[in-house]
């Protein structure tokens, strides 16, 4: 795959504030537009970053037009998302993979913007990070030390440490690979196209409010993909909140370590809630002893 390596970022570099998913409070918007001129950077929101439809921030059309512009506008370094909720995956068959190919630039966001990392990467080979959102991490009242340090590190550096709380391994291998993956259920609803990366990939993971069946369902509905078996390398295990039963999580965990045989590791801190590392999808990354040390640019 050929990779393109965003720039870093900048004092006094433009950030771009878009909603390709779910509807956002826009005083939320504000607060975290604020906090980003604080720092001297300056801001710039997509136009249609207050409509509404439905579950939508808008029309496909319309958070496809901010998504567009967000990439096209010489004058924008970074771009972060508002939120996750639904509707990335609306967007994807609609969107100029040959316009952001041209126009790279830093792009942030996970959960539902799992999906448009993914196709980001397969499409354009854009390395993307799986970050914190405008909505939920970048409110005065809501900064997490560890997010917002983890945050500015990694796009200003060439390369991150990710270092699991207590860490779980459920098979205890080093391993090497892209990195790639992000909310569960987001990337698996991509299931059905052209998505898995060609080579091998260390696959981080992470989700909320699913019982422990659906979890189930989800690797395996990967894990029957011949091109998901056959490259993943290692599972990188984040946060799974709010599961309806520990025991049978565990155990699911000990069935993909043996039954693929790769290095399974839990407990790093990747999550929806406050605190999360940003990481970025598509540099490479390399385990040993629990410790992935990823290179992106």
């Amino acid at each position: 795959m050929n990779l393109i390596k965003p720039k870093k970022l900048k004092n006094g570099d433009t950030i771009a504030i878009i909603a390709p998913s779910g509807p956002v409070d826009f005083d939320k918007v504000i607060n975290g537009k604020n906090y980003f001129e604080s720092l001297g950077y300056k801001v710039k929101l997509g136009s249609n970053i207050q409509k509404s439809d439905r579950y939508l921030a808008g029309t496909d059309k319309e958070r496809l037009e901010d998504l567009h512009w967000a990439f096209s506008d010489p004058e924008i370094d970074c771009i972060i998302c508002a939120r996750g909720g639904y509707g990335a995956i609306r967007l994807i068959d609609k969107i100029d993979y040959n316009l952001i190919k041209k126009n790279p630039k830093i792009f942030c966001g996970y959960s539902d913007i799992t999906a448009l990392s993914a196709m980001f990467l397969k499409n354009s080979g854009l390395i993307t990070f799986s970050s914190p959102m405008v909505k939920g991490d970048f409110q005065p009242e809501n900064l997490d030390k560890f997010t917002i340090s983890n945050f500015w590190k990694t796009l200003f550096n060439n390369e991150i440490t990710i270092i699991p709380n207590e860490p779980e391994f459920y098979n205890k291998k080093d391993a090497q690979g892209l990195i790639f993956g992000g909310n569960l259920a987001t990337i698996t609803s991509l299931c059905g196209i052209d998505f898995i990366p060609d080579e091998k990939f260390l696959f981080f993971a992470e989700d909320l409010n699913e019982p422990v069946y659906k979890i189930d369902k989800y690797f395996r509905q990967l894990i029957n993909i011949k091109k998901f078996k056959k490259n993943i390398s290692a599972l990188i295990l984040g946060d799974f909140l709010d599961v309806d039963n520990d025991e049978y999580l565990e155990k699911l965990f000990c069935e993909i370590a043996q039954e693929l045989n790769i290095p399974v590791i839990k407990n790093y801190p990747i999550s929806h809630s406050k605190k999360k590392a940003t990481i970025p999808i598509g540099g490479k990354g390399i385990i040993k002893n629990g410790v992935i040390q990823i290179s992106y640019r």
